[in-house]
């Protein structure tokens, strides 16, 4: 079990230093996403991208964007919430 927990603690070291970084927690934040935001919300987001604790949202939905804009500190708070830590400082809206 020592080995388990010693492996888990050196492939999080390695991916908090690593470029994958990123594009994983990514990954994750669009698995999650209908589930933070909703399904028509996540129906017409094109993409998600993290890029040093920004998340960059994009959408060709000019009514989706304002409502984006506006729930700006509550995404980050659920965001941050379901990965279990301050993943996301800023958002982006394109």
């Amino acid at each position: 079990m020592a080995q388990l927990l010693a492996l888990g603690d050196a492939l999080k070291q390695f991916l908090d230093k690593s470029k994958l970084k990123n594009g994983i927690r990514s990954a994750q934040i669009e698995s999650v996403w209908a589930d933070i935001m909703g399904k028509t919300i996540a129906k017409h987001t094109d993409k998600i991208e993290i890029i040093n604790q920004t998340l960059f949202i994009q959408t060709a939905v000019g009514p989706l964007k304002e409502e984006l804009v506006y729930q700006k500190e509550k995404i980050i708070e659920r965001i941050n919430e379901v990965m279990g830590e301050n993943v996301i400082k800023q958002i982006v809206i394109r």
